[in-house]
């Protein structure tokens, strides 16, 4: 599966989650839950940005090479850029896809947060 198609079928398995492209962008893809972006990402998926806590941002800045604050101010918010890379392994896929929840979860309402947090399908 290439990698765009990846991250949408994670962000999109969560609950009112949809996929938005940017035409003033060239197209590229956000994902979106009642409206607030919580993906941003590369129109090739080898990247995405995601909001995280800012703590838990500033350490995967830290210890990741591929990771730097989004660009735009949106860094001091908590929003992290990565690198995904087309030679992406098993490991870093279980980190997007964790990345991807936690920056649903900082955006979306509390009930739909709390049906990912606690597992329970849409």
């Amino acid at each position: 599966m290439d990698p765009l198609r990846r991250i949408e079928a994670i962000a999109t398995a969560l609950p009112e989650a949809e996929r938005v492209d940017i035409e003033a962008w060239g197209g590229e893809p956000t994902f979106r839950v009642r409206g607030k972006n919580f993906v941003f990402a590369g129109g090739d998926g080898l990247g995405i940005s995601v909001k995280l806590p800012k703590p838990e941002a500033e350490a995967l800045v830290a210890t990741d090479p591929r990771a730097e604050p989004t660009g735009y101010g949106l860094g001091r918010h908590g929003w992290v850029s990565i690198g995904i890379g087309a030679d992406a392994d098993d490991q870093r896929w279980i980190l997007v896809e964790e990345l991807i929840r936690t920056s649903y979860c900082m955006v979306a309402p509390k009930r739909l947060a709390a049906q990912v947090d606690s597992g329970t399908p849409r």
